[in-house]
């Protein structure tokens, strides 16, 4: 049995995400904490997030749960997902500028269209733009359900999935141990279930 942690800071529906990873993991202990010691003597983490980047950003400083979420990038398999993805780049334009935790090089900008609407809200695809353990059963191109008004924009090359609207955008960056995801798989029927599978099986090289 492995201990994965789910970072829970008070900031979006991470019940649906517990309940994803159990469905998939049945044997495993799926823990929604913001406990350091649990997360960090855990084998797998999830950090998600909803909401606005600043006040994630300020929630997890008064928890003191940003090195924990640096040492689980360093040492284990950890997943992003939505705002988890864009608070791993440096800086975000949300919230008039906000410093992210700057694992990944890189910016998050709000998406700016004429014609769309904005957040970008609903199922689109995601074009796999590299291969990758956790795409393993996943067709290229498969649909996944997401809601957001910004995007990630790496400087670094970390992008392995790219969705379009209106733009091309990372919608998904992964290096060493770290893949993280623009879109939510705990919403995304078969294809996000199998990747949140493909996550608590995956073997770092």
């Amino acid at each position: 049995m492995q201990r994965i942690a789910i970072i829970d800071y008070g900031m979006g529906n991470v019940r649906s995400v517990q309940k994803a990873i159990e469905f998939v993991s049945p044997d495993d202990e799926v823990l929604l904490t913001h406990d350091r010691t649990y997360i960090e003597n855990s084998d797998r983490v999830v950090f998600p997030g909803q909401g606005a980047i600043g006040g994630c950003m300020k929630v997890l400083n008064e928890l003191d749960l940003t090195e924990s979420i640096k040492q689980a990038a360093n040492e284990k398999p950890l997943l992003g997902i939505c705002l988890g993805l864009q608070m791993l780049f440096d800086w975000s334009e949300e919230n008039g500028g906000t410093d992210g935790l700057s694992i990944f090089e890189g910016t998050v900008n709000h998406f700016q269209s004429n014609s769309l609407k904005v957040p970008h809200m609903g199922w689109n695809t995601v074009r796999q733009t590299k291969e990758h353990q956790l795409w393993e059963g996943i067709n290229d191109n498969a649909r996944f359900y997401s809601v957001h008004s910004y995007y990630a924009n790496p400087s670094a090359d970390v992008e392995v999935g790219s969705t379009n609207y209106g733009i091309d955008f990372c919608s998904a960056a992964a290096r060493g141990n770290i893949f993280a995801v623009q879109f939510h798989p705990e919403k995304s029927q078969r294809d996000g279930l199998k990747l949140l599978e493909n996550f608590v099986n995956w073997q770092v090289n």
